[in-house]
């Protein structure tokens, strides 16, 4: 892997117990020597997800997901494998070469730094909250708003105290430095003095949290009626938040999304945390801005689909059609759930319920009909003006998909919709250029996609046998690589297996198992490499079985090849001349199939 060298890949894997790592995310059910859970790959009742202490590795009965401790967090987590290293690396303070210079390493104190403030503040706002009279306020704007304690807990919710100095005076408490506060975004430097003052007073705050569910930012909503303060305040950008790729909520919806195969996006916290509690996981909102191109592809990782649920009033729902471009530029499928007036999300539950939120979800419209009805529900459909408008907007609109099916399909809506032929609305729609989708940004790393495992024809259970045995006893590899061809091997991954740990015997780059799944190229390969040794039977006479797993693959091999000599000498274009030399291959190799096994010529 570019950058990160073996030594430190092996130094991370010893530091990052898979049981640990496993356990944290599945409750894990001691069952002899391993564990076993319910497999978080794909749906399951009766658990065949297995984790084994001793090898490091983990693996499915189920649908064949296997590997060691990158592989899990990578395909958990939906990253790409070095973002799942990086994570491990981090848990584990373990530095890696690429964060070994002094500019990378004081970028990473200073965001160490940053990220032990935010923790720290969130439970001082967390405690303020639950026993301080200064959360009192906030504490009965809870209780109105209906938000459940379980849901303040999950959420870490707190509560900042109206004053302008009790931030700078609790990190001068904690002798943290003011400069480095400044930095967070958490107070501000009155300008030409030294003198500093809070950026969240008086209000209710919500911890925004990345996906490894660590504090990088705040929002804060303002709990009195002050028409001329802003109603949220949020985080500046620091090196820790970039609200044009931060979604709150996304921690511990993740799981959820991958599940349903969906995302939903609303737009505030309260909205989130409504559906949350009530059932609705698998829902995300932005974080102090329009939804962004980053935004876009950061949902692409966890679903294809998205459905869009903003608020019923005119900006939330000028905002579902500002956000197509970036969506459709990402590959995703786009629903609309429009809730009716004068509701948003929470005050829709808070009416009706979770299940009939979820049903809103269920009967959401695809993106194209909720605009044909949004623009004919906001123009003059019976004017020259307002048949424009909407002509126009929808050609424009569905022209960036690229599609020409949904292009056809709606030009056809549109004119039922205008009373007018639909071989006009063709023509109208065919002058208004195709747009080309945005383009990617450079910076933006290439996603490496963690999805199912393709079904593969599973091995004979012979040839299973052999691998288990040449990847649990290390002893009978050398004797196996005499002895054992690996085009004996019928099933094609687990032959080039078999080929990997002879290579790795004979340039002595064997270690150990986890390692060994560094050099298996494929989901296929580590899936076969943990079904394998997932299970530590205690095999009697090892040595005896392989040799007989020999004897066997070898005679089988023979075997078919003698059938392909026989059906070569029965075809009639075959010449007497070719028959008796094909004769002849075929009494050597039933002398050989008589034969006890011998090594092989090199």
């Amino acid at each position: 892997m570019a950058g990160i060298s073996p030594a430190t890949l092996e130094r991370i894997r010893a530091a990052s117990d898979i049981v640990d790592i496993i356990g944290a995310h599945l409750p894990l059910k001691k069952a002899g020597a391993n564990f076993t859970a319910l497999c978080p790959f794909h749906k399951e009742k009766s658990p065949s997800f297995n984790v084994n202490p001793h090898k490091q590795i983990f693996h499915c009965f189920g649908c064949h997901k296997g590997g060691d401790v990158f592989t899990f967090v990578k395909e958990y987590e939906n990253i790409g494998f070095v973002d799942a290293v990086r994570r491990l690396a981090e848990r584990a303070k373990i530095p890696l070469e690429f964060d070994q210079h002094p500019a990378a390493q004081e970028s990473r104190h200073l965001k160490d730094q940053l990220l032990e403030i935010h923790e720290q503040l969130t439970q001082r706002w967390q405690n303020c909250l639950a026993n301080e009279a200064a959360g009192k306020p906030a504490r009965d704007y809870l209780a109105r708003r209906g938000v459940p304690a379980d849901a303040i807990k999950l959420f870490r919710i707190g509560a900042a105290p109206e004053a302008w100095d009790d931030t700078v005076n609790w990190a001068k408490g904690k002798d943290f430095d003011l400069a480095t506060v400044e930095k967070a975004g958490l107070i501000i430097r009155k300008e030409e003095t030294d003198r500093h003052y809070d950026r969240f007073r008086g209000r209710l705050m919500f911890p925004i949290c990345d996906e490894q569910s660590r504090v990088i930012g705040f929002s804060g909503r303002i709990l009195s009626g002050d028409e001329k303060t802003a109603k949220y305040v949020n985080s500046p950008e620091t090196p820790i938040f970039t609200k044009s790729k931060i979604f709150f909520g996304l921690d511990k919806s993740k799981r959820a999304i991958l599940d349903a195969g969906f995302a939903i996006i609303c737009e505030g916290q309260l909205d989130l945390i409504a559906c949350f509690t009530n059932g609705v996981q698998n829902i995300v909102a932005p974080q102090g801005t329009a939804f962004t191109e980053q935004h876009a592809r950061i949902i692409k990782r966890y679903a294809n689909e998205v459905v869009l649920c903003f608020d019923s009033d005119n900006a939330g729902q000028n905002a579902i059609v500002r956000s197509l471009d970036h969506l459709l530029a990402s590959g995703l499928a786009v629903r609309v759930a429009v809730v009716p007036p004068p509701h948003d999300p929470d005050s829709f539950i808070k009416a009706n319920g979770g299940p009939a939120f979820a049903e809103l979800i269920r009967q959401a419209d695809g993106f194209f009909d909720y605009y044909l009805n949004r623009l004919c529900a906001t123009n003059e459909i019976n004017s020259d003006k307002g048949r424009l408008v909407i002509l126009r907007a929808m050609a424009e609109s569905v022209h960036k998909t690229g599609n020409s099916v949904l292009i056809d399909t709606y030009a056809q809506k549109t004119a039922l919709r205008l009373g007018v032929p639909p071989e006009s609305v063709r023509a109208e729609f065919k002058k208004t250029p195709a747009l080309q989708p945005a383009p990617r940004d450079p910076e933006e790393p290439a996603f490496e996609s963690a999805g199912p495992v393709a079904e593969i024809s599973p091995p004979a259970p012979v040839e299973l046998h052999l691998l288990k045995l040449l990847l649990l006893h290390d002893e009978l590899v050398a004797g196996a690589a005499e002895q054992l061809d690996p085009d004996w091997v019928t099933h094609p991954h687990l032959r080039h297996i078999v080929a990997l740990r002879f290579a790795a015997h004979k340039d002595e780059t064997w270690r150990t198992l986890a390692e060994f799944l560094d050099h298996c190229e494929s989901a296929e390969l580590r899936g076969l490499v943990t079904e394998a040794v997932a299970e530590e039977r205690k095999m009697p006479n090892p040595e005896t079985q392989l040799a007989d797993v020999t004897l066997k693959l070898r005679n089988q091999f023979l075997e078919q090849r003698i059938g392909a000599l026989m059906q070569q000498i029965s075809q009639p274009q075959t010449s007497d001349a070719q028959k008796m030399e094909l004769l002849h291959e075929q009494q050597r190799l039933k002398r050989q199939k008589r034969a006890p096994l011998a090594p092989l010529e090199k």
